[in-house]
């Protein structure tokens, strides 16, 4: 049982895997900060009157695409790192579709 992959079950493994996650999103906070502002300077460069309700849109709609695909992968990475995925295939039977 020494060699079974580590679970979120286990209280230190699991600090150490929230850690990861929590660092995952910071940078992709980050990132996202970064995508609004690149938007934000494109519009008002490309000739078109930027309101502040076309600014605001675009930073929501901009930040929250960006927050919530890191939020997914970085589910799937905990998922995967955690050895969830390997416990279904073993509930399963192996078998593929």
């Amino acid at each position: 049982m020494a060699d079974s992959p580590p679970h979120l079950d286990d209280p230190d493994y699991a600090r150490f895997a929230w850690a990861r996650y929590r660092r995952i999103m910071r940078w992709m906070s980050a990132a996202a900060l970064g995508a609004v502002l690149i938007a934000l300077a494109w519009l008002h460069w490309s000739g078109g009157g930027v309101t502040l309700h076309v600014a605001i849109a675009t930073s929501i709609a901009v930040g929250l695409t960006i927050m919530v695909a890191a939020a997914l992968m970085g589910l799937i990475f905990l998922s995967s790192g955690a050895g969830h995925d390997e416990d279904v295939e073993r509930r399963d039977g192996g078998g593929s579709l």
